[in-house]
């Protein structure tokens, strides 16, 4: 019950607030807490912890962008676990990275824990971190909270939603969900749980909402591999299918295609790797026999299947390495069949359509779900919303994991619903949820982090901006040397990267002209100015900027180096 003490009742008033740092208003990167307590008193729980993955248009040779946990490290002595829904990077892809900030114990089902483990070895953690590996169904008392594993279906093994129980009431998180009647690995979502806790009362509801705007159904995999068995059997040549890694149902039923017909199945991809064995571990995956990538040649083109990875266009996959002829185990031509057992990411569709060209242009056959049956979706589509409100019945609707557009058409399906309460928060707004909720009661810090190697870069940093200058318009670098009575004794010397002339070739006679600029620049410096280096850098480079774009139209980003010697 909440607790009231004169004037500072606002203060000491028991709340429970759910905070958004990652996949409110974008796809992925999911990253969420939840607070209990009194403003200047309140314990956390972490529901989450992803990845985004970035192309090279978007920041140059930054792969991986990671939810920025500021806030939650100014708290982190309060954060209590740290509770993982299922095992997809945009959920658990980040732990590696950021767990330092949080110092908080792990939760997570058998599945999921085995993934997590990987993450925390690649980054010398694995003896660190408490990890707690939960049952099925498990529960964990996380006073205040008591969090309830709940069984549903996605495209992954131990997809779970989160009852999470309060003293102000119960909120229940879905994380990434789908209703299929035939999922092939695990259960059927829990339907009678989910009614129960509906009839017991729900406050609030966090939900994804990927496919809102998609009508009926998402489909099921059952389907899914029916006509995967029959496109397998119709095909003489090589074949191999490209799925994601991480859909365990969807690589058992490539192997019931493979066995029907007759073919062994082969690997390839590390992640391939990485998760099969994971679902080996914990029983998913138990007497499929596999062939080594070496020994997959000896088989004749109708005896084998391969399994890869890639199927997005990444350029270091298995896929990407195959479709350019470079793969050390498996080349494919004429009378080969690739079949793309997924569906195309937002954002991917060039490195996609160029992946397949390539395929075509070596006479490759693809086939993708826009021509067969070959894929459905591990979100729900509008009627599987509706079931998931009728079931649950919560007095308030938090749409998240989906773009801004996505977040205002599930609020408006709630409300039409009968929802009573729709809330769509952004990124680092908090929202109190009881009592009196749902209202937006603070901003906290947000953004992005850019994993640039072994370096985390904040967003906005001064160094990303300038590879994206030059990514867009190349560079140019001066450089000059003075003696010690200000005397040019080497240079100006002009190298330019990433800069062609009209031809397109590197730049010529350009470079002499922009020496040129530079020299008559030092010649109206005074001896002393000469001998600044920074007076002088500076000098020239404003010098520069300002007449290069009328020599070659471009604004190139320009470093001048100036030594006395």
């Amino acid at each position: 019950m909440p607790i009231y003490i004169g004037r500072w009742d606002k203060l000491l008033q028991n709340s429970l607030v759910f905070l958004p740092l990652g996949g409110s208003n974008e796809i992925g990167m999911n990253l969420n807490a939840y607070g209990f307590g009194t403003e200047e008193n309140r314990k956390w729980i972490v529901v989450d912890c992803g990845v985004t993955f970035a192309s090279e248009q978007h920041i140059p040779g930054v792969e991986v962008i990671l939810p920025d946990p500021e806030f939650l490290t100014g708290v982190k002595e309060d954060i209590i676990g740290v509770v993982l829904t299922h095992a997809h990077e945009d959920h658990i892809g980040a732990l590696g990275h950021l767990w330092e900030k949080l110092e908080a114990p792990l939760y997570a089902t058998p599945f999921t824990a085995e993934l997590i483990k990987d993450k925390l070895r690649e980054h010398n953690l694995i003896d660190k971190v408490e990890l707690n590996v939960v049952p099925l169904k498990g529960e964990i008392n996380l006073e205040p909270f008591i969090v309830e594993y709940v069984t549903i279906t996605h495209s992954i093994p131990e997809p779970n939603g989160l009852k999470i129980t309060t003293p102000l009431g119960v909120v229940f998180h879905t994380g990434d969900w789908k209703v299929d009647p035939d999922p092939i690995v695990g259960e059927n979502i829990d339907v009678k749980t989910l009614t129960q806790m509906g009839d017991d009362g729900v406050l609030a509801m966090v939900c994804d909402s990927t496919n809102v705007f998609v009508e009926g159904q998402s489909g099921s995999e059952g389907a899914v591999r029916k006509e995967l068995i029959k496109l397998v059997s119709e095909q003489k040549g090589k074949v191999a299918i490209a799925c994601f890694a991480s859909n365990v149902a969807r690589v058992l039923s490539g192997v019931e295609a493979a066995k029907q017909s007759g073919r062994a199945v082969c690997l390839l991809g590390r992640s391939m790797v990485r998760v099969v064995g994971a679902a080996r571990k914990v029983g998913i995956i138990t007497d499929t026999v596999f062939v080594e990538p070496e020994k997959a040649s000896t088989y004749k083109d109708n005896e084998i299947l391969y399994l890869c990875t890639g199927s997005q266009g990444e350029p270091r996959a298995a896929l990407k390495r195959i479709a350019q002829g470079k793969h050390p185990s498996l080349n494919m031509g004429q009378g080969d069949t690739v079949i793309f057992s997924s569906r195309e990411i937002p954002g991917n569709e060039r490195d996609i359509y160029d992946l397949i060209n390539d395929f075509m242009l070596a006479g490759v056959e693809v086939v993708t779900a826009h021509e067969r049956a070959i894929h459905v979706s591990g979100h729900p589509c509008r009627d599987e919303l509706a079931q998931m409100y009728s079931w649950v019945r919560p007095q308030i609707a938090i749409p998240t994991h989906g773009e801004r557009r996505h977040l205002i058409e599930h609020a408006r399906l709630a409300k039409s619903l009968q929802i009573k309460e729709t809330i769509t928060p952004r990124n680092g707004e908090m929202v109190q949820i009881a009592p009196n909720g749902p209202m937006i009661v603070d901003e906290v810090p947000n953004g992005r982090l850019y994993v640039d190697g072994n370096t985390i870069i904040a967003q906005g940093a001064e160094i990303l901006r300038e590879r994206s200058k030059i990514g867009e318009n190349g560079v140019i670098v001066i450089m000059v040397s003075f003696d010690k009575k200000g005397r040019i004794v080497g240079g100006p010397d002009v190298r330019a990267r990433g800069i062609a002339d009209k031809n397109g070739e590197p730049l010529g006679d350009t470079l002499d002209v922009i020496a040129d600029i530079a020299e008559r620049t030092i010649d109206k410096l005074t001896i002393a100015e000469r001998l600044d280096e920074e007076y002088c850098e500076n000098k020239i480079v404003r010098t520069i900027r300002k007449n290069i774009f009328d020599i070659i139209k471009k604004k190139p980003m320009v470093e001048v180096m100036v030594m006395v010697v």
